[in-house]
């Protein structure tokens, strides 16, 4: 594999940022995951409590215990996450898959119930999630590796973490909240040179912005 200004080579030609390294998870995750629009409830739940959970720790980490994640957490479907109590926080802290942390456990169960305060009032937590796109004045006019390594916050992920905040979530500082938003594709942070950063470009092209019903 070569390097070249924050894009990677395999040997086959194909060119990627150069954060997604050498493993094939990392990859595939780069590749058909990262950045591509969402806006099913239930993956834009679970990407805010694992970018909770990577808090300290790297993506790298989270990625490789995302299934047990998912096992543990009911796959992050918002109801039945809001229906675990403390007696699950104690089965979950003894669970070895995931990240023992009582903090963001505890965080997980109270985010649920704070989206579900969201569904009903926006009748979708990706209509909330969508309001808050940044606007194209906040994005830098080509994305180099210099430009994504001062991205780190934003002052729209700024703006969302604050009212993710003042609305009792946890775990939501803008650092977490923008790392959420490349993931979920509310920024196309791939680097120019990277394979897919056009194929993110049309996906989002093609997204319907769900809208507060």
């Amino acid at each position: 594999m070569t390097q070249r200004a924050g894009i990677s080579l395999d040997t086959s030609g194909t060119a990627r940022c150069w954060w997604c390294g050498g493993e094939e998870l990392y990859r595939d995750y780069h590749d058909n995951e990262w950045g591509r629009p969402v806006d099913d409830d239930q993956r834009l739940f679970e990407k805010l409590c694992l970018e909770g959970f990577q808090s300290g720790l790297s993506w790298w980490t989270i990625l490789r215990k995302r299934e047990n994640f998912r096992k543990a957490f009911r796959d992050f479907e918002i109801d039945a996450v809001a229906r675990l109590n403390r007696r699950s926080v104690d089965r979950l802290l003894g669970d070895a898959g995931i990240v023992r942390h009582r903090g963001k456990i505890e965080s997980v169960l109270n985010n649920a119930k704070r989206a579900q305060e969201l569904v009903r009032e926006y009748g979708s937590l990706g209509a909330y999630i969508w309001r808050h796109e940044p606007p194209a004045a906040e994005r830098p006019r080509r994305m180099t590796k210099g430009a994504l390594l001062k991205l780190a916050q934003t002052p729209t992920s700024t703006a969302l973490s604050k009212d993710l905040k003042q609305r009792g979530w946890s775990y939501v500082g803008p650092t977490t909240v923008y790392a959420f938003m490349q993931a979920m594709g509310l920024v196309n942070d791939h680097l120019a040179g990277c394979a897919a950063r056009p194929q993110v470009e049309r996906a989002r092209a093609r997204f319907r912005v769900p809208i507060a019903r």
